[in-house]
Formats: structure tokens, C-alpha cells, sequence
């Protein structure tokens, strides 16, 4: 694939979720920010439950997509589900990637794990 998909173009044309998240109760990085690929995540845990997340990313329409896709979907979810989201999730719900952005969904797992690999 070497065009972005249109729930690509969509999620860069308008970004959703976008961060920061005054209320986060946990945050996960992936990468450095300001140098390089990087996700930033913000999520605010209740009863068990990821009641909002937000990102932030470089300024990639692939990063920006797959992070808020992400936010999108961890919503409304238990960290033990969240934690079962791959990256090819991320890249089949955004109808594919082009060749070379496959580390972003990477990025957002990580960032996933950052935040709630050791509550599991």
C-alpha cells in the first residue's frame, strides 16, 4: 500500500483525542519526544474502566492517525483489554498503512504498555 487510507487522511485532516489530558491517572511514552518517532499517551482510569485517553505525536498523518485511532478505541475499556490491541489491530481498523509507517501503531502499543504493563 502506498497511499494513505481514508481513515487515515480523515484522522490527520482532524485530529481526534488530542492531548494532553489534565485528568490522566496514567501516561505511557514510546520513543523520545522531540527527537524522532514518539507516542504520548494519557488515559484516565475510573472503576477499572479508561474513561478518556488522549495522544500526542509527531506530526506524521500516520502517527497522528494511529494515535487517535488508538484513544479512540482504548475509551470506554479495561486496561486487560487495551493491553490485547497489536499493532495490526491498529493498522486493520485504519484500513492499512503505506510501506515504512509500520512503527507507528508500534509506537502506540508501546505507549500502551508504558502506562499499564505492570497492572496487569
Amino acid at each position: 500500500m502506498s497511499a494513505y487510507s481514508a481513515a487515515i487522511l480523515d484522522r490527520a485532516a482532524s485530529p481526534r483525542f488530542e492531548g494532553p489530558l489534565p485528568d490522566a491517572t496514567h501516561t505511557g511514552v514510546a520513543g523520545s519526544p522531540g527527537d524522532g518517532p514518539y507516542m504520548e499517551m494519557w488515559f484516565e482510569l475510573r472503576d477499572g474502566v479508561i474513561r478518556h485517553a488522549a495522544y500526542r505525536t509527531y506530526g506524521c498523518p500516520a502517527a497522528i492517525a494511529c494515535g487517535s485511532m488508538t484513544a479512540q478505541v482504548a475509551t470506554g475499556r479495561t486496561i486487560e483489554q487495551v493491553l490485547r490491541l497489536t499493532p495490526r489491530d491498529i493498522t486493520l481498523i485504519l484500513g492499512g498503512l503505506p510501506k515504512g509507517k509500520e512503527h507507528c501503531p508500534q509506537l502506540c502499543v508501546k505507549a500502551l504498555h508504558s502506562a499499564f504493563g505492570n497492572e496487569t
